[in-house]
């Protein structure tokens, strides 16, 4: 039989103990995610394409053509009330892969014709994970451009999904593919 003289210093040392373990939870907690936040998982994809960054531009931001001829973003759209493609807008776009389709709003982030396409897409408040996708054009001469993909991917459930991003690489590889054709068409 236990006493309540017996009690009281256990009772004690728990309730002591119980902030300092919340803390600790707390500053792991802020670690990981601090740390998932300062790693980036990048994914390339390059091509060089047999026509002018015009072109390859005017294919790239042809978002209503998406559903003809692109494998991997099979529709897209710019959803801000004045439709036009510009800084700040949001876009309404659906990926396809093996997995079935999934949609996203990002908001763009740059706009140079001809140069630079670039979004920033987000899961959840913007510290689960979020994704700046880029397209890069480089004229390589007045008839041949360098297409670059790139998406940075950081946050906390990046780590956890690292491996399935890493597949979106070939989606990247056939989006460039069929924008060369179409574009040197």
């Amino acid at each position: 039989m236990t006493t309540v003289a017996e009690t009281a210093p256990t009772r004690k040392r728990r309730s002591r103990r119980a902030p300092a373990i919340v803390a600790a939870v707390l500053l792991v907690l802020t670690g990981y995610t601090i740390w998932s936040n300062v790693r980036v998982v990048t994914l390339t994809a390059s091509l060089d394409i047999p026509a002018p960054a015009d072109r390859v531009w005017a294919v790239l931001t042809d978002f209503r053509s998406y559903p003809g001829w692109n494998p991997f973003m099979v529709s897209a759209e710019v959803a801000s009330p004045d439709g036009t493609l510009a800084v700040d807008a949001t876009l309404r776009i659906v990926l396809r892969d093996a997995g079935g389709d999934m949609s996203f709003e990002p908001t763009v982030l740059a706009v140079e014709p001809g140069k630079e396409l670039r979004w920033l897409g987000k899961l959840g408040p913007g510290w689960i994970a979020d994704g700046e996708h880029e397209f890069t054009l480089q004229a390589l001469g007045p008839d041949s451009t360098r297409l670059v993909q790139t998406e940075r991917f950081t946050g906390v459930a990046v780590p956890f999904a690292e491996s399935t991003l890493r597949d979106t690489e070939r989606q990247f590889d056939a989006m460039n593919r069929a924008l060369a054709i179409r574009a040197s068409s």
